[in-house]
C-alpha cells in the first residue's frame, strides 16, 4: 500500500496527526492511541484535508475537546508502518473513503 499525505496538524510535533490517502481508494488515519488498537483520536481539521467529494467512511465521535475518536484497520505492516513517523502516543488505522452525493433539491 502505497501513502500520500493530505494534511496534518493538532500537535507541535513534526509528524503529528495526519490524513493520508492510499492507493487502495482509502484512507489513513495516523492519531493519538486511545486504549484500542482499532482506535485513534484525530484533530477535527483533520476532516477538512479530505479529497475532494469524498469523506472519512467511518463513524466520527466527538470528544468535546476538539477532537474525534475514529474507529478503523489497525496498520500493521512493516512496508505501510516505514512510510509513517509515528510518535510513541501514536498509531494508524485504515478508513473508508466514501463519495459524496447530493441528496437535496435544486435551488429556486
Amino acid at each position: 500500500m502505497r501513502l500520500h499525505l493530505l494534511g496534518k496538524g493538532g500537535s507541535k510535533s513534526g509528524d503529528c496527526p495526519s490524513l493520508l490517502a492510499t492507493d487502495q481508494g482509502t484512507y489513513v488515519a495516523q492519531g493519538w492511541r486511545t486504549g484500542r488498537a482499532d482506535t485513534v483520536e484525530i484533530p477535527h481539521l483533520l476532516t477538512g484535508f479530505a479529497e475532494p467529494d469524498t469523506y472519512l467512511g467511518a463513524t466520527l465521535t466527538d470528544t468535546g475537546r476538539g477532537t474525534f475518536l475514529v474507529t478503523g484497520r489497525p496498520i500493521s505492516e512493516p512496508d505501510v508502518l516505514a512510510q509513517l513517523t509515528l510518535a510513541d502516543d501514536e498509531s494508524a488505522i485504515e478508513i473508508p473513503k466514501n463519495r459524496r452525493a447530493f441528496y437535496g433539491a435544486e435551488a429556486k
